[in-house]
């Protein structure tokens, strides 16, 4: 793992440039209802994992209102091995965290969830469940092709509709999208 003082500092600057959860407001009264529910989902999320024992910060970065965002959080936990940053992706597809180790930009923490998630489409149209050394996150739905399918088409349109808000052009989408077609 990095530098814990370094990710720190790294974080603190990130989060500059988001906001804060009690300060979202999104385009319109729906869009920020929806962004403020998914802001609570992210933290019934995180502090779900017994080495979260308190969130410190927590902010938006970047999504669309009730399909899919991403978060921010500063957290404390007992282990050395949790990094102190920590990116929370939230919406109409499975859950995940991603530490700032990993991803050191909201584009980036939408790019690896997209990756991991195909990969986990991958495995599961075969009936298997792979692993997080194996670039598959996990996943609370059991890994069948049925669900596998249900999750490829969310992916689409995921890549479709979020992928331009973080600037995503379309030659990356298309090599995400690629990526889940194997």
């Amino acid at each position: 793992m990095e530098d814990f003082e370094a990710l720190e500092r790294l974080g603190e600057k990130l989060a500059t440039d988001f906001v804060p959860i009690g300060d979202i407001v999104g385009d319109d009264e729906v869009d920020t209802k929806l962004l403020r529910k998914m802001a609570a989902d992210a933290e019934r999320y995180i502090a779900k994992f017994s080495w979260c024992q308190e969130i410190l910060e927590s902010y938006f970065a970047n999504g669309v209102g009730g399909i899919f965002a991403v978060f921010f959080f500063r957290v404390r936990s007992d282990s050395d091995s949790v990094s102190p940053w920590i990116w929370i992706m939230v919406g109409d597809l499975p859950s995940a965290f991603l530490p700032i180790s990993d991803c050191k930009s909201d584009a980036e923490a939408f790019r690896l969830y997209c990756w991991g998630m195909s990969n986990w489409v991958d495995f599961a149209r075969k009936g298997q469940t792979g692993t997080t050394a194996q670039g598959v996150p996990p996943v609370n739905v059991p890994s069948t092709p049925e669900w596998a399918e249900v999750l490829k088409q969310r992916l689409d349109s995921l890549r479709e509709i979020v992928a331009p808000f973080f600037g995503e052009d379309s030659e990356l989408i298309n090599s995400i999208r690629m990526s889940s077609q194997r």
